[in-house]
């Protein structure tokens, strides 16, 4: 263990610091200094967080532009009403407003315009009737103290308007063993607070130590590499094996790990 110890802490001084943040997407929350602005850029660049990051970050940016660049503004004042919509019913046809009709073609893989205003749709409610994206993962880590409950709630009060099947699966599912990885990720961004000039450390309803692994294939990879992991599948139980053995190094802060497990998947030993 001590070994392993050694390695961890060694790729993380090499991945973790402010370089980091020029070739991430979680450089998108950084345009902005608000609160409500950096944790709504956060949620949405972590929703589409999959692919090619130069990709990620482009369309996160276009989403930005689409939100005029003030994401809570435009969710509060721009977004249309919700209290009518139908599961069935077109959300492009909720406003004729050239603020709404201007996310008309966006994508990102298979996250389309629709399923784009269904959240902005769900993000209006979440800030205009349950106290902000913070209160919504609060109350559901509040429930047991775990972030799995936390997450679990999340996702129902997220779904709670009506909406078509095919905006579920941008939202991952614990309750069927997803690894929630973007979910994780994007909670590590708002909950940590580092010296670096990475994570944010703005949420303080839900504490460091209970953060989990935003498990992707390259921290999956190294981490079975070091004997940290043994679970063959890519899901919450690994998520929860290999994090628990991260707490072991650092109980207090043991996700600042996934700068050294990412890191030295993605770079390889090449430089930052």
């Amino acid at each position: 263990m001590c070994n392993i110890e050694k390695i961890l802490n060694d790729n993380l001084k090499k991945y973790h610091k402010d370089e980091f943040v020029k070739l991430d997407p979680i450089q998108i929350p950084h345009l902005f200094s608000r609160k409500e602005d950096i944790e709504i850029s956060a949620f949405l660049t972590a929703t589409i967080a999959w692919g090619q990051r130069k990709s990620i970050i482009n369309n996160a940016l276009r989403l930005m532009a689409l939100l005029n660049d003030s994401p809570y503004n435009f969710i509060v004042n721009r977004v249309p009403d919700y209290h009518n919509i139908r599961a069935d019913q077109k959300l492009l046809d909720l406003s004729d407003s050239h603020y709404w009709q201007a996310f008309k073609g966006f994508c990102h893989r298979t996250f389309n315009a629709e399923d784009c205003l269904y959240f902005l749709l769900s993000l209006k409610r979440i800030y205009t009737e349950l106290g902000g994206l913070e209160a919504v993962f609060a109350k559901g880590y509040n429930e047991d103290k775990t972030v799995f409950s936390a997450i679990r709630h999340f996702r129902t009060e997220f779904l709670a308007l009506p909406h078509a099947k095919r905006v579920e699966k941008h939202l991952s599912n614990v309750d069927k063993q997803s690894a929630a990885k973007r979910i994780n990720m994007f909670l590590r961004w708002l909950v940590r607070k580092d010296d670096y000039g990475v994570d944010f450390g703005i949420w303080h309803k839900i504490p460091t130590s209970a953060l989990m692994l935003p498990l992707d294939v390259h921290a999956a990879n190294v981490s079975r590499q070091l004997g940290i992991l043994t679970h063959s599948k890519n899901d919450w139980q690994a998520v929860e094996e290999v994090t628990t053995n991260l707490r072991r190094f650092d109980p207090n802060d043991p996700i600042k790990y996934d700068f050294a497990l990412f890191g030295a998947g993605v770079f390889k030993g090449e430089e930052m």
